[in-house]
């Protein structure tokens, strides 16, 4: 179970884009390494995780639903936040509703592994790895504000992060009324 650590140099570098006190939606929360961060500024935070230690773990810093997001209904229908957080998490058919998630003037944070992990180490099945750009297109309606996908260091991987934000007055669409262009940026880290 990921999350006893500290909380993705990328969150934190991007956090300021959420307003104070916003709300927070961390997806596959783990122990909860994103709420304790998010919740120690303030900011009202609910993580959701299909394990039950992870959920009890996480239920210190916030509200926290145990839930398999991959199999089951939604939980979020409806719902929007100020901040939607993902790291080491990939389930395709979940990035609409994600990013739907994500209220007007809101931040989408999202990092995880790439394609070109498989050369370092796991995960390693394409199931588990963006693909060139992937990202971006699936941010699609949001104004990207940082965004890198390529190699780092300490430990070796391959990743994709952004940081977009839904301008405001826009609303998000779910489900997608037309697929996402498929961007290819690779700047150098």
């Amino acid at each position: 179970m990921h999350g006893f650590g500290a909380p993705s140099p990328w969150v934190m570098r991007w956090s300021h884009l959420l307003p104070e006190g916003g709300s927070v939606l961390d997806i596959a929360c783990g122990a909860g390494r994103h709420m304790r961060w998010f919740a120690g500024r303030d900011h009202v935070v609910t993580g959701v995780d299909r394990s039950p230690e992870a959920v009890a773990a996480a239920s210190h810093f916030g509200r926290v639903l145990q839930a398999d997001i991959e199999s089951g209904p939604w939980p979020f229908a409806g719902e929007q936040f100020d901040a939607v957080v993902v790291t080491h998490y990939l389930w395709r058919p979940l990035l609409p509703r994600i990013v739907a998630a994500v209220a007007p003037s809101g931040v989408l944070l999202y990092e995880t592994f790439a394609a070109g992990n498989e050369s370092v180490g796991k995960p390693s099945r394409p199931d588990f790895l963006l693909r060139p750009g992937e990202l971006l297109a699936a941010s699609a309606g949001l104004r990207v504000v940082a965004y890198e996908d390529g190699f780092l260091d300490d430990p070796a991987r391959f990743v994709q992060r952004i940081a977009a934000v839904r301008p405001a007055g826009a609303s998000a669409r779910y489900p997608l009324e037309a697929p996402p262009r498929q961007l290819t940026i690779t700047p150098r880290l």
